[in-house]
């Protein structure tokens, strides 16, 4: 038996389009793909390490985490600003190591409050 075909309303387009969005990152051939992980992983690492050391040159933890997240704040409003449609290489890279900071710092703010 075939399934039944899905009616094209607002939730199953908005399903359609944040999926697209989603997995946008993760299509491509394998160079696009394992750049896009590499720039994640990077990121995570990067915001690991900045965090730590960062800590140790300008003082207080918190003031590190705010210019962090205001950097990242500036970098995702730019993004948005002129990128307009399906981003390039580099704007996946650039959202990857985005993603990889922010989780990074979300995870080093846990670490320390257990």
């Amino acid at each position: 038996m075939s399934p039944l075909p899905v009616q094209s309303t607002r939730l199953q387009q908005a399903l359609e389009s944040s999926g697209r969005t989603v997995l946008s990152g993760w299509r491509g051939n394998w160079r696009h793909r394992s750049l896009a992980l590499l720039a994640l992983l990077l990121g995570l690492f990067a915001g690991n390490n900045v965090t730590s050391f960062v800590l140790y040159q300008l003082g207080p933890r918190p003031l590190v985490v705010l210019l962090l997240v205001v950097l990242v704040e500036l970098v995702a409003r730019l993004r948005s600003h002129w990128v307009r449609g399906e981003p390039s290489l580099g704007w996946v890279l650039c959202d990857n190591l985005r993603i990889g900071v922010v989780y990074a710092v979300v995870l080093e703010g846990f670490k320390l409050g257990s």
